[in-house]
């Protein structure tokens, strides 16, 4: 066989951006849950927020290191909507545990 010359490689497939909207959604969980454990309840909307500030930054950065522009938007706000929805079922949770006496 002769020699063609050197072939492109061909391009990687890229990877699926949804898995770093579900990272987003881990991320909140695990923040929730531990705001909600260690945090006093007096104090436990003001870390909420703070927590919640957090999860936007790091939307912003898992979805710029996914390096694809089609659709970034989107994978923002659904990371972003998703995180509050489940901060809010999650606070709603220990809101009302805090209701219960001891």
């Amino acid at each position: 066989m002769r020699h063609n010359g050197d072939m492109t490689d061909p391009a990687l497939a890229p990877r699926n951006a949804f898995v770093g909207v579900v990272a987003v959604w881990a991320a909140t969980f695990v923040a929730t849950i531990a705001v909600g454990i260690f945090v006093p309840e007096e104090w436990r909307v003001s870390w909420m927020l703070v927590a919640f500030g957090g999860v936007v930054l790091l939307s912003f950065a898992v979805q710029l290191w996914f390096g694809r522009t089609q659709g970034f938007i989107f994978r923002v706000a659904s990371s972003v909507t998703g995180a509050l929805l489940l901060m809010g079922v999650i606070s709603v949770g220990f809101g009302l545990a805090a209701l219960i006496p001891t």
